[in-house]
């Protein structure tokens, strides 16, 4: 169970900050739920590309431990 609630979570991760990272590389203006932080468009792009790294990462991770185990 704790497994599809991390892949869930992953996904989730990774759908709102794919959003953001192509909604600020089409419109600058534009800079999506974490348009607060500080420092410009640069950090704001690594910021994006490392949640959406992690979404990836988490969500594949957890895929594969449920599947290890049987539920997949």
């Amino acid at each position: 169970m704790k497994y599809d609630v991390f892949q869930v979570l992953g996904m989730l991760l990774l759908a709102v900050c794919v959003q953001g990272l192509v909604r600020l590389l089409i419109d600058d203006s534009e800079r999506g739920v974490l348009g607060g932080l500080p420092g410009g468009f640069v950090p704001l792009l690594l910021t994006y590309a490392s949640l959406t790294a992690v979404g990836v990462l988490l969500a594949g991770w957890a895929h594969t431990r449920a599947k290890s185990l049987g539920r997949r």
